[in-house]
Formats: C-alpha cells, structure tokens, sequence
C-alpha cells in the first residue's frame, strides 16, 4: 500500500497559502516580509511542520482559530503556538485519542486505513500556548493579521482579518454549514449578538471570505446571510432536517441538496439544538 499524502497546497494570493488536510479540513500559511504565521494545524497526522518548512523559509509561529479535533492536533509539533484560553477546556475534550480516530474514520473514508498510528502526533496539554484574543494584532512585515471575535461554534473562536489583503478568515464562525449544538456551542442569540459585533467592525474592510472546509472560498455577503438565518431560527421559520453527527442530535435550519446547498438559494445555514436557541 503507498504511503498516504497527507498534506497539498495552492497559493492564492502573493502572500497567502491555502493547505489541505487529510480530513478536509483547510489551513492557511500568511507570509510577511519577516516573518509567516500559520493559522490552524488540523487534525494532527502526519509531519505538518516539516510540509510547512519545505513552502517558508521565515520564522513563524501558529495562530489556532479554535480548539477542535480538524483545527489544533497539530499544534503540538510547533514551538510558538497562540490559542484563546476560553477553548482550553475543547482542546483538552478533543485531544482524546478515541475522538480523534474516530474523527478521521468518518471523515476520511477509505483513506483511514492508511493511517498509521506513529503518524499521529501526541497531544500535551495547552498550557504552553500563549494567548489569543480579538484585538490583538500580529505584524509579518507588510502584512498585519487582526485577530476579531467568533464565538459561537466554540467559546473562544476567532476570526482573522488579513488587513492589506482585505481578506476575512471565517473559517468555522459562520459558514456554509455552520455547527452550533454540542455542550461548548454558544445559543442562536448570542451567536447573533456576536455576528452582528463583527459584522460591524468589520464591515467595508474586506471583500473575499475564506473558510476551513470545502474550497475554503466564500461570498463576502456570508455574514449578513447567517445573521438573517439566525433571525428565522428566533421565528420558527425553519425546516429543521435531522441531524446526527458523533453521538449529537441536531437539526439543519434549511433544506439542502446532495451538494449540501440550501434549496431555497440562501448562502449559509446553521445546525444547530433547539434546546439553545434562546441562550
């Protein structure tokens, strides 16, 4: 059996990297004129460091949008790592050895038996990392990374704006697809207190979207889509599919096809437990 690839890249900007992961799941390497940040490290297999070396020769360090099993398993292997403290307790939960096989079993497919277990990196706790919180800024030389809120799919989420590319990194705060109803999700009003908060901070600031899942590209209406999506959850104007998703129960706000498209044309959709809409 060949050796399973686990990491591909794409530039898509003078600055920017989109890299691929074994799952599915998308991260994004931002190189200044000094320095290169890499933000997210995925699901935790294969040599991430060693791939990131062979793409920049500057220093770097590593900006975790939030704490889940697809966006910080591979934190570890890196020397100067930045986490919101509030995902401390969602790191901690999804660095458990069984959440994260059965992770890449459900998402990888066929590929998952050629993981091997060496490939999976060991997961410390997340005392070492220093904080990250929104306000604060990261200078590459040219390139200014500003770190905005995101709270909602995890407690410390953040979003990152690219200031010069005018370029806003979504990744899981609000997106196509959007989870909001394991125990660590914020409710649907205050996930839209919280959208509404960036929204406005943000607003006439960028003009593409990117994400951590699927082509990782998005409209940058997204925000104002979602918030309106919030607003018919509030109403009851949904069509609430079920969901199952790793032992969780939930519904899907509306309708999609085979695509996962909403079939009624609207951009982003939410999946979330009725039991927090109101929180």
């Amino acid at each position: 059996m060949e050796p399973l690839i686990y990491f591909r890249s794409e530039k898509i900007s003078d600055c920017v990297t989109r890299i691929f992961g074994p799952a599915g799941e998308l991260m994004y390497l931002v190189e200044g004129s000094e320095r290169a940040a890499l933000i997210d490290t995925g699901t935790g297999v294969g040599d991430l460091r060693t791939f990131i070396e062979h793409l920049t020769e500057k220093p770097y360090f590593v900006l975790l949008t939030h704490g889940h099993v697809d966006h910080a398993m591979g934190a570890p292997a890196f020397d100067e790592v930045y986490m919101n403290p509030a995902d401390k307790e969602v790191y901690a939960s999804h660095s458990d050895y069984n959440v994260r096989k059965g992770f890449l079993e459900m998402s990888m497919g066929e590929n998952f038996a050629r993981v091997n277990e060496e490939d999976y990196i060991p997961i410390g706790s997340s005392d070492r990392y220093k904080p990250l919180l929104p306000g604060d800024m990261f200078d590459l030389g040219g390139i200014h990374l500003e770190v905005n809120i995101g709270a909602g799919h995890t407690p410390g989420l953040v979003t990152i704006l690219l200031v010069e590319e005018r370029t806003l990194l979504l990744g899981d705060a609000c997106n196509f697809f959007t989870f909001l109803f394991d125990e660590f999700t914020l409710g649907i009003i205050s996930y839209e207190k919280m959208l509404r908060e960036l929204d406005e901070k943000t607003a006439g600031r960028y003009d593409k979207v990117y994400l951590s899942h699927g082509d990782g590209d998005a409209p940058k209406e997204m925000i104002e889509s979602v918030i309106a999506l919030c607003e018919d959850i509030k109403a009851g104007r949904t069509d609430d599919v079920p969901f199952d998703f790793m032992e969780h129960k939930a519904f899907i706000a509306k309708e999609i096809d085979q695509n996962m498209n909403r079939l009624d044309g609207g951009l982003g959709n939410i999946v979330y437990s009725k039991e927090k809409v109101h929180q």
